[in-house]
């Protein structure tokens, strides 16, 4: 099939990218003409696992191609599917400008029928916008002859295995009413719904609300766990045993139930963010999304306040190593990641911070520039040289090993505070280092 993805983001270059494996043909289009050019050049401007080869392979076999005309890139698709960006407003709603003037786009240069596809995460409703905008330029245009459909299919990534996401999706939402669409949407997902049927087919409004209320819910998973941590440590619970307890009853489970520093990146805070602001419009009390919330916001200074208390609030002048920037792992996303409100923190106190961090180093640097009180290292060990204690806020599997008699003896003081509960605190005991961690008694 002929597809064409406006926005070629995170969303919008994976979908591509997979879509053009199994063989279909997907044009990206998008306005920034730096980004166009790298990707025709075999440079991918994110890391995700996997994604960098499928974007090559596939650019050299003439399946997927990258370009800044829009004109043509409408001409070429059957399907349209828009992927652009939706970020926060200043009162936390979903900024929708870039969906419609996509739609406006279609409108003012489609010459055949089209199937719009929704993937970007939109609030309910925004499918009859974007239907609305696309009527309103055909009539200027004096083309009401022509026929188009809206639908919505929201995506279900999780950054650092969106690939294989894509690849072997657990479920294939579609938002629609017409027969015609949704035979056209199972044809272009067929190679994904061959073991068993994942397509679940429902309409418009629900399709766009499911994309929400599954963030949402995992959002608040975690924001319940770290509120479960937090009290644990003033009982003297560990919440480690805790969670073992409660993940082995399967209607909890074991995913998203992890303590830590509460949840960053790209969707959750805007999306647990946007549907508030939905339901103040409709004049609902969101009270469970409102303390999912400020429970995260809360969590990301646990950290910090942990370094504080312990250095009795002399932070002045110390230097404390940081071991993780990403939001997650395997991943270079630092949007509203923990480390970024640790180490704001930590300068605001005076202290200094020399970080490492797998694959978000670039990003680092990009967000924070040179500053005199931030190194970024070219190893974990480097970091630790000469640092007052070490501080982890990202859990990756490089980290979970460490030679701890030699973190001892680079660190000035053998202490860590561990956000993200990698290590078993008696085995630290026994290496001589001090150990604070989530929901932890103090080793």
């Amino acid at each position: 099939m002929n597809l064409t993805v406006f926005g070629i983001g995170y969303v919008g270059l994976v979908q591509a990218a997979v879509l053009a494996e199994v063989g279909h043909q997907v044009v990206c289009v998008d306005i920034d003409a730096n980004k166009v050019e790298r990707l025709n050049q075999g440079l991918v401007p994110i890391f995700e696992p996997g994604l960098e080869s499928l974007v090559k392979e596939n650019h050299a076999a003439g399946r997927i191609k990258f370009t800044t005309d829009a004109a043509a890139a409408v001409r070429h698709g059957e399907i349209q599917m828009i992927a652009v960006g939706t970020p926060p407003g200043e009162d936390g709603s979903a900024d929708l400008k870039y969906v419609l003037a996509v739609a406006e786009t279609i409108g003012r240069e489609m010459d055949t029928p089209k199937i719009i596809v929704g993937k970007s995460t939109v609030p309910v409703g925004t499918c009859e916008k974007v239907k609305a905008r696309i009527a309103e330029t055909l009539k200027k245009r004096g083309r009401e002859d022509l026929t188009f459909d809206v639908a919505s299919n929201p995506e279900f990534l999780k950054e650092g295995s969106a690939v294989a996401d894509c690849m072997k999706p657990d479920r294939i939402i579609v938002g629609t009413d017409s027969e015609g669409t949704e035979a056209v949407m199972r044809e272009l997902y067929a190679p994904f719904n061959r073991n068993h049927e994942k397509m679940i087919v429902m309409d418009v409004r629900s399709a766009e609300f499911t994309k929400y209320a599954a963030n949402c819910m995992l959002a608040t998973k975690i924001s319940f766990m770290n509120e479960m941590a937090n009290l644990a440590e003033q009982l003297g619970a560990d919440i480690e045993e805790v969670r073992k307890g409660i993940g082995s009853d399967p209607r909890i489970g074991y995913h998203f139930i992890y303590p830590g520093l509460g949840y960053g990146g790209s969707c959750f805070p805007k999306d647990v963010r946007a549907l508030i602001k939905t339901a103040e419009g409709v004049k609902f009390d969101a009270k469970l999304l409102r303390a999912v919330e400020e429970r995260n916001n809360e969590q990301k200074s646990v950290l910090f306040d942990k370094v504080n208390r312990y250095f009795k609030g002399n932070l002045k002048g110390k230097t404390f190593a940081l071991w993780g920037l990403a939001f997650k792992p395997n991943t270079d996303d630092m949007r509203e990641a923990p480390a970024r409100t640790l180490m704001e923190a930590l300068w605001n106190a005076g202290a200094n911070v020399q970080a490492y961090d797998p694959e978000a180093m670039q990003e680092c640097q990009a967000i924070y520039g040179l500053r005199d009180d931030l190194l970024l290292c070219g190893t974990k060990e480097a970091a630790l040289r000469g640092a007052d204690a070490l501080l982890i806020a990202t859990e990756w599997k490089s980290f979970r090993a460490p030679s701890f008699g030699a973190m001892k003896d680079a660190l000035t003081t053998p202490i860590i505070f561990d956000g993200r509960n990698l290590y078993d605190p008696k085995a630290i005991a026994r290496h001589g280092i001090e150990y604070h961690s989530i929901g932890r008694m103090a080793a």
